[in-house]
């Protein structure tokens, strides 16, 4: 039964990342799904979950502000801290069981107020009880029709090891997603689309550059098309939220996508969030803006 339920779990939510993406609201997760008459929840209160109808724990979760210190490291690893101080405690000693048997866990990691940032699957390869925490590792989806003949290969740690450093920065990139939608209310900072499948958290300097933090005042909620147009210096905004098209830009004849969507945007104001503290940063702006001069 536990199998049965694991490996629909595992289908239930690819086919749910497919409609909505790899962030998942708390909602969903809570609702679940039907199997054989009854509901399965995937996320619950505590953060090794156990669905009733379960004898081993079928989800871990790092609830966002919560109070265990969950984290990466450069080795490719997730240290994963035990329920409570007792490496005893029932939730510890089902996640024990489950590195045991090598069997998969769905992983939860809260990226913002009732937002989760999906990964799947992933494995418990180590118990530490000296740091109250378990390794965990990420691996392919494909993975699951392999665990018969599962070894403890190098080529199995270091395929898991680029894939947990990839998550990582994938986590990394929808954290500032959603917190820089969250902050302009979900709707394009240049034209006010609220379809927020259509949208992205843009860096005002890209990631990996000096000043390119991944904090909101580094970003703009913007719809894909605006991004690109921004991130090619086709769009600029003045360190004062003036919006600006490329000169060149302006003059061209082309079609109702080039009049309305980029031409129509020359001289409007920024859309800002509710709260300053949220504001585009002046001087990154300014720096971005020069750019944008550059390239006109």
């Amino acid at each position: 039964m536990d199998d049965a339920i694991r490996l629909f779990a595992f289908n239930w939510l690819t086919e749910q990342m497919k409609i909505h993406g790899d962030v998942l609201p708390r909602t969903l997760l809570e609702r679940g799904f039907i199997f054989e008459s009854q509901a399965v929840h995937l996320i619950g209160p505590q953060g090794i979950w156990k669905p009733r109808m379960m004898e081993l724990p079928i989800t871990i979760t790092t609830k966002f502000g919560g109070p265990y210190d969950d984290s990466f490291t450069r080795e490719g690893l997730l240290e994963y801290k035990y329920r409570g101080q007792n490496p005893n405690h029932p939730d510890n000693v089902g996640l024990r069981k489950i590195m045991q048997l090598k069997k998969p866990l769905i992983y939860f990691y809260g990226i913002a107020p009732g937002r989760y940032f999906v990964v799947l699957p992933v494995f418990i390869i180590n118990d530490n009880p000296s740091s109250l925490t378990f390794t965990v590792q990420v691996d392919e989806l494909k993975a699951l029709n392999q665990l018969s003949s599962w070894e403890d290969t190098d080529a199995t740690h270091w395929r898991r090891a680029y894939l947990t450093t990839s998550t990582k920065v994938r986590l990394h990139q929808r954290s500032f997603r959603e917190r820089v939608l969250i902050a302009y209310q979900s709707q394009c900072s240049f034209c006010r689309l609220r379809h927020n499948e259509l949208l992205d958290g843009a860096h005002i300097i890209s990631d990996g550059e000096e000043k390119g933090d991944p904090i909101v005042p580094n970003g703009l909620a913007l719809c894909k098309i605006h991004h690109a147009a921004f991130d090619s210096n086709i769009i600029g905004v003045t360190p004062d939220y003036d919006v600006h098209v490329r000169e060149d830009i302006l003059h061209e004849i082309d079609g109702p996508m080039l009049k309305y969507g980029l031409q129509s945007l020359q001289g409007n104001k920024l859309i800002l969030p509710n709260h300053r503290r949220d504001y585009p940063d002046k001087e990154r702006l300014e720096y971005r803006y020069d750019q944008f001069r550059k390239a006109g």
